[in-house]
């Protein structure tokens, strides 16, 4: 589904990605691990097209992404769920997802989109005449991943979903991860710090290092491998 071949990127003159591989396949969960400042973020704003790509490759889908605008890589079936969120604040969280439908290539089955996000998030739909702004941190970030499914995307990018989250809020959010991952076959490629995250949901995971891919395995095999988490992760 999404392939990176020795992708080269970065802000102005600093050139933060070195030569990064990566493959995702359809309805598969793979995990980004690494610091901060290791990259991960440029990542996914290369993949979305808010960086350019300097050198290598994206294909998704059998197309390359090379030149592409943000719009366009939307419309072909990718979409981010940026770090921070980025919620319409004082917007309710029924006007939040709306408007993520009309704007999307399934404008015409708005009201099917809501019914799937309020399913698959109940806690929204009691929430659903909220303000965003006035929801927790976790319904925050439920808000941020239902508005990014009314888009109705082939592959979902997720940067930091944890960040501020409380343990028994990261393991809700493990759980609905899980279940779009298995009841929807949703393609989830998930950037993270935590651990216990990437360990619940992950199949495969990528650490990132200064740029630079520094290992690339099954889950187990990280969790397993302490010489990894020391000196790649710390």
């Amino acid at each position: 589904m999404l392939e990176l071949n020795s992708v080269q990127s970065g802000y102005g003159r600093l050139t933060v990605l070195h030569g990064i591989d990566l493959k995702v396949d359809q309805g598969q969960v793979v995990g980004i691990l690494g610091a901060n400042g290791a990259g991960k973020t440029t990542l996914l704003k290369t993949i979305m097209g808010l960086l350019p790509l300097r050198s290598g490759s994206i294909h998704f889908s059998g197309q390359s992404l090379a030149k592409q605008p943000t719009h366009e890589i939307v419309k072909r079936g990718i979409t981010l769920v940026p770090q921070g969120r980025e919620l319409f604040p004082s917007m309710t969280v029924r006007e939040n997802l709306e408007l993520a439908g009309l704007t999307g290539p399934h404008s015409g089955e708005l009201k099917a989109l809501l019914e799937e996000q309020f399913e698959t998030f109940p806690r929204l739909k009691e929430r659903a005449s909220q303000y965003a702004q006035t929801l927790s941190g976790g319904e925050q970030q439920m808000l941020a991943i239902a508005r990014a499914l009314m888009l109705r995307p082939s592959l979902l990018l997720l940067d930091e979903p944890t960040m501020g989250l409380a343990p028994k809020v990261v393991d809700d959010l493990s759980r609905v991860l899980m279940r779009l991952s298995q009841e929807r076959r949703q393609t989830l490629l998930v950037v993270e710090q935590n651990l216990r995250l990437i360990y619940a949901v992950a199949e495969t995971v990528h650490v990132i290092r200064n740029g630079q891919r520094v290992f690339e395995g099954e889950t187990s095999t990280l969790r397993n491998d302490k010489n990894i988490l020391r000196m790649y992760l710390e």
